[in-house]
């Protein structure tokens, strides 16, 4: 979903997918779609399923790509709802891809920030986190890698309802500030789980990114020197956005595993990464 923009949202997936495989001691494979500039989407001849985020607006343009990713996520959905269907498809929706699946679904009102979310930040557990196996681990609250000028907002209970979909997590807590706090995770369906956050965000990698000179002064000159410094603080401690990439993600990729069989041999095609 990214669009052609360059950003490190693919290199920390393809990287989390590689090191899974690697731990894990099996062969993983996987490809990608690049779904905005090829009208390309996957079949439903993979195991799981990621979809990226990426820049610029989520509300359907009438661009062919967007029936395209509407249809696919209709076609896994109906998969997975089908009993006979033993062998389940995982899918993670990270951002923009979240932002997609929530306005298709009409799982919440998704409109424009005032002012763009771009750094570290802690979001707060539900109830419901509290038995979300890819949540196992994480503190309450935990800390993520944000940035968007969108969110979801409003959720349509009667919608979620119907669904089964559970809220996870909610954006940080703002006394100061008289707005509705967003909501940065769903778990739509039993093989369906949303994020509004990046949970693919390699905090090492990132921290190397984000202290090239030319990076560095464009972050200082857009949101200011005490963001950039919290940013790359929190990005060198273990216990927030390293120990957010070393839960959620690897933890899909091993449901992705489970629904497979975990004493089946892994389907050689893998996941399917859409970008």
């Amino acid at each position: 979903m990214n669009n052609g923009v360059q950003n490190e949202g693919m290199r920390c997936i393809r990287k989390a997918i590689e090191n899974f495989g690697e731990e894990e001691g099996f062969p993983v494979t996987y490809e990608v779609f690049n779904v905005r500039q090829e009208n390309r989407v996957p079949d439903l001849g993979f195991d799981g399923y990621i979809s990226s985020g990426g820049p610029g607006s989520p509300h359907p343009a009438g661009e062919p790509w967007e029936r395209k990713f509407f249809n696919f996520l209709d076609a896994v959905l109906l998969y997975n709802q089908n009993r006979k269907n033993r062998i389940k498809k995982p899918v993670l929706l990270i951002c923009h891809s979240f932002q997609l699946a929530c306005i298709y679904w009409k799982a919440g009102l998704v409109g424009n920030r005032r002012s763009t979310s771009f750094g570290t930040f802690p979001v707060h557990k539900t109830r419901y986190a509290h038995d979300e196996p890819l949540f196992e681990g994480l503190d309450d609250p935990f800390w993520v890698v944000d940035s968007r000028d969108f969110q979801v907002i409003q959720p349509n209970g009667p919608v979620l309802e119907r669904m089964g979909a559970k809220i996870l997590c909610l954006e940080k807590i703002r006394p100061h500030v008289d707005l509705e706090r967003a909501v940065m995770a769903i778990r739509f369906t039993k093989e369906i789980i949303g994020t509004q956050f990046h949970p693919e965000a390699d905090a090492a990698g990132m921290g190397r990114h984000f202290t090239n000179e030319e990076r560095r002064e464009k972050i200082i000159k857009t949101y200011g020197k005490a963001k950039y410094e919290d940013m790359i603080a929190h990005l060198g401690d273990p216990d927030k956005i390293a120990l957010t990439e070393s839960v959620i993600l690897p933890r899909f990729l091993a449901s992705v595993r489970k629904a497979a069989g975990v004493f089946q041999e892994i389907n050689e095609a893998g996941p399917g990464v859409m970008s």
